[in-house]
Parts: structure tokens; sequence; C-alpha cells
């Protein structure tokens, strides 16, 4: 159950990189990947995060939890009542933190260590943070880890070669929950695998969450999938997020172009269904010289003028403080929602 506490507040949240270029390396430009991102995540739901590639999710991501130094902006976490900005964190005190906010990362292929057994990639937090008077108090605590995501303890010898995509990508999950984290962050779990192993890993993810009360920030590109396991969810176009919505709201009355495009795309769950399936014509910009005004107004059908001028703040929708949108014509468009 969610409740109206926050667990994390990110507040004008920006991450540049620079662009260099001639003999002495001098700055010319910055690629603006997260480009002042502001969202809260209420303690037990599960805030989905979703746009096409190349829109700053992952980048997004790696900021929330510094292991990318933010530009500019806050992200404050709530820490049993004291609140701390990570962001200005740093060393032990930022380690200490990081306990409390883990991580599940996109390829279970290339974020396992090939030379490592499943018992020191899984043990290996626990080492980092010395918790566990020995190798043997470490070595029951990773075969309870692997139980609980449905791996046998008696694999843990074996090397993330010896496993398929989905039990790689459980072991990722039981390295996140090595610490007991509040919130994990999932940056696109299930992307790179199978749709019958997606389903797996998704109920694995919801029945964790229920079972241990954890909080989520769940990353991908298919709405179909957010849909399925999110409370709330964002929408982010070219480091920006352009909605934010309760997640049956998106989907029956998107108050964005870019989410009614983002919905049109996705396929039936019937693959017997005359639904189309709509691509987004058009390529996302480039951050690095993003368009004037609205940034979706170069793919937008229903662009005007004001769009192409004037970028639209992220303000409350008529209908619900607790949703927000960035379209200066949110109020008189006539979206079309999502058509199973």
């Amino acid at each position: 159950m969610t409740g109206e506490e926050k667990i994390l507040e990110v507040n004008d949240l920006k991450k540049y990189f620079p662009i260099r270029k001639g003999f002495f390396k001098r700055v010319v430009g910055h690629v603006k990947a997260v480009d002042g991102v502001d969202f809260t995540i209420k303690k037990g739901e599960t805030l989905g995060l979703v746009g096409e590639s190349g829109c700053g999710k992952s980048t997004l991501a790696r900021t929330v939890l510094k292991l990318l130094e933010p530009t500019a902006g806050n992200v404050i976490y709530n820490d049993q009542g004291i609140k701390k900005d990570l962001a200005e964190t740093e060393g032990k005190e930022l380690r200490k933190l990081r306990r409390n906010i883990q991580m599940i990362f996109q390829d279970p292929f290339s974020s396992l260590d090939s030379r490592l057994s499943v018992r020191d990639i899984v043990a290996e937090p626990l080492t980092v943070q010395g918790i566990g008077k020995n190798r043997k108090e470490r070595t029951e605590k990773v075969k309870e880890l692997l139980e609980q995501v449905g791996l046998n303890s008696y694999q843990m010898n074996r090397y993330p070669h010896e496993f398929s995509g989905g039990q790689r990508q459980r072991i990722g999950v039981a390295r996140a929950l090595a610490l007991n984290p509040e919130l994990i962050i999932c940056d696109e779990p299930v992307s790179a695998l199978d749709v019958s192993v997606q389903a797996q890993v998704l109920n694995l993810l919801s029945d964790l969450q229920k079972e241990l009360g954890l909080t989520y920030l769940f990353i991908a590109h298919d709405l179909g999938v957010v849909e399925y396991i999110s409370d709330r969810i964002m929408v982010m176009y070219l480091g920006k997020i352009v909605e934010v919505s309760d997640a049956d709201d998106l989907y029956e009355s998107p108050k964005h172009p870019y989410t009614e495009a983002l919905l049109k795309s996705i396929a039936a769950g019937d693959p017997f269904s005359d639904k189309p399936r709509e691509a987004l014509e058009g390529t996302v910009p480039d951050p690095a010289n993003p368009p004037s005004g609205c940034k979706f107004h170069t793919r937008c059908p229903y662009c005007s003028d004001l769009c192409k001028t004037k970028e639209p703040d992220l303000i409350p929708t008529l209908d619900d403080y607790d949703s927000y949108v960035a379209c200066h014509f949110s109020d008189s468009l006539d979206l079309k929602s999502f058509e199973k």
C-alpha cells in the first residue's frame, strides 16, 4: 500500500555533458541529457518512467543515485524522517545512504562480473558495507537471497555465463536486495529479456514489493510493461518530464501529445486484433542542440506558433493536482486513449 510520505524528492535536477573540441579541448557546448527534472516518489509506490531511447531516462537514474555527478539540482532522500540531499553528500555518508537506495541494471549480461562466482557477486555489497562478521555469515545471507529470488542456493558457486538471461537478472535482483534497501531504481530491468521471461521478472518484483515494502522507480521504454507494475507514470522527452499521471488515467486520458503517440505505438495484446500500431514519426532531436520552445514541437501534429517559441511549464492538470502536464493546449486537445 502506498502512503503520502515522500521517500524521494527531486528538484530541478540537471546533468549536462560538456562537448569539447580543438587541440585544447575547449568546451563549445553541452549535451543536456537531464534538463531541470522535478518529481517525488511516495513510500511503497512504483513510479514508472517512460520515453524513447535517448531521452535521458538512464542518465536520470544514475544521476539520482549519484553514479553520475549532477550538474545542478537536489535529490532529497527521506532517511527515517531526516531529509538528506544526495547531490551534496560525499564519502562515507554517501556510502551509508546507498544502503537504502539500490539499482537493478538493464543488461544482465554486462552488469555481472564474469570473473566472479554468484556467491561473490551477491555478497559484494555486504563486503563493501562491512556487513557480516565473516565469510560464513555472508554466505548464509547469499543463500537466503538466492532462494528469495527463485534460485537454488547450490547454484551460488557457478559463474554468470552458466545462467540464462532471466536467471542472471534474478541474480541482479538478489544483489540489489542484499543491503535491505527501501528504494530500488530499476533501469529497464526486462528490456533485454524474452517476453515470457519478462513476465516472470515483473511478477518477482511485484511479489518482493509486497513482501518487503519496497519502493520502485521503474524505467522502461515500453508503456505496455510499465502499465503492469506502476502506480503512477512519468513521461520523459529530451531530458524533460512532459507528463505525470496515475497509471490508469494515463492510458484512459492522456494529456500530452507525446504520451498519445507512445500509446499508439503499443501493440495489441490480442494477436488477432485489428488495432493498428502507429510508429511515432521522426527522431528525438539532438540534446546538444534542442529545438526552441516546446521540445516536442518538431514532431507534434498539434503544433502552433506558440509551441515553437515558448516552452511550456510542467503544471498541475485542471482536474487533478497530483497529475502534471507540460503542454500549452492540454486542456483543449482531444487526445486518444489506449485501445486494447
